[in-house]
C-alpha cells in the first residue's frame, strides 16, 4: 500500500495517523483500563514483541526506499508500546517525546522522497539513490540526519526519545527492553544502507543510444530526359 500509493498520503498514514492511534490508546489504558493492567499487559508484550520483529527483520529484505519507511513505522510501533507498557508517569510522557519526534521525522523523510526523482517521476528504488551526494548534498545531508535520528544514533532527537522510553520501562519489562535494543540495532542496518548508497555508492550510469548501424540509402537524382 505504500509503495503504491501518493507519497503524500503514504507520510499521513505513516506519521499522524499512527500519532492520533497511540494518543488514543494512552488515554483508553491509563484512564480507563488502570486498574486492569495485568489484564492487558500480556497482550501488549506480544504485540510489540511482533511489531518490533516484523519492522526490523522484514524490513532489512526490502529495495525500495518507501517500503523500508512501512517496517520502519511498524518497528517504531513496537518501540511506542514498550513505552505504553511501562505503567507511570515517566513512560506517558517518554511516549509522548517519543512520538513527536517521530512524526516529525516520518513526515520530513517522505518530504525528501518527493525531490529524488527521475525522467519517470519519483526514484524510490535504491539502487536510485546511488551517490544522491554529488548531485543533491543537501537532500542527501537532511535525509542523513532523519535516518540517523530514526535508528537512534546518539546526539539526535531519535535517541533521546529511545531512551527515554526504555529508561522508563526498564524496571517493568526489562526483557521487553533488551528485545527492543535488539530490534533497534537491526533497523539500524537498512537505515545506514541508504546513506552508504547516497554518499558513497556510485552513481547508475546513463545509456546513450549507440547510432543506427543502417543508414537510409542515398537519395537519387532524377534520371535526365533523354
Amino acid at each position: 500500500m505504500y509503495q503504491g500509493s501518493p507519497t503524500a498520503v503514504t507520510a499521513f498514514m505513516a506519521s499522524c495517523t499512527k500519532v492520533a492511534a497511540f494518543g488514543a490508546i494512552l488515554r483508553v489504558l491509563y484512564v480507563g483500563f488502570s486498574s486492569t493492567r495485568w489484564d492487558w499487559r500480556p497482550m501488549m508484550w506480544g504485540v510489540a514483541i511482533a511489531s518490533m520483529a516484523v519492522g526490523a527483520i522484514v524490513g532489512l529484505t526490502q529495495t525500495d526506499v518507501k517500503r523500508i519507511l512501512a517496517y520502519s513505522s511498524i518497528a517504531h510501533a513496537g518501540f511506542l508500546l514498550v513505552g505504553l507498557i511501562a505503567l507511570s508517569k515517566d513512560g506517558i510522557s517518554s511516549t509522548l517525546f517519543y512520538l513527536l519526534t517521530y512524526g516529525f521525522s516520518t513526515v520530513a523523510a517522505f518530504g525528501l522522497v518527493t525531490l529524488v526523482r527521475d525522467a519517470n517521476g519519483e526514484a524510490t528504488h535504491l539502487s536510485q539513490w546511488s551517490g544522491l551526494a554529488r548531485k543533491s548534498p543537501l537532500v542527501s545531508t537532511v535525509m542523513t540526519i532523519l535516518l540517523m535520528s530514526m535508528a537512534g544514533i546518539p546526539l539526535t532527537a531519535g535517541f533521546v526519545g529511545k531512551f527515554a522510553v526504555f529508561r522508563a520501562a526498564y524496571h517493568e519489562a526489562a526483557p521487553l527492553v533488551v528485545i527492543a535494543l535488539v530490534a533497534s540495532a537491526i533497523a539500524a542496518f537498512y537505515y545506514l544502507r541508504i546513506v552508504v548508497l547516497m554518499f558513497f555508492a556510485e552513481r547508475p550510469r546513463t545509456r546513450r543510444r549507440s547510432p543506427s548501424r543502417h543508414r537510409p540509402p542515398p537519395l537519387r537524382s532524377p534520371s535526365a530526359p533523354s
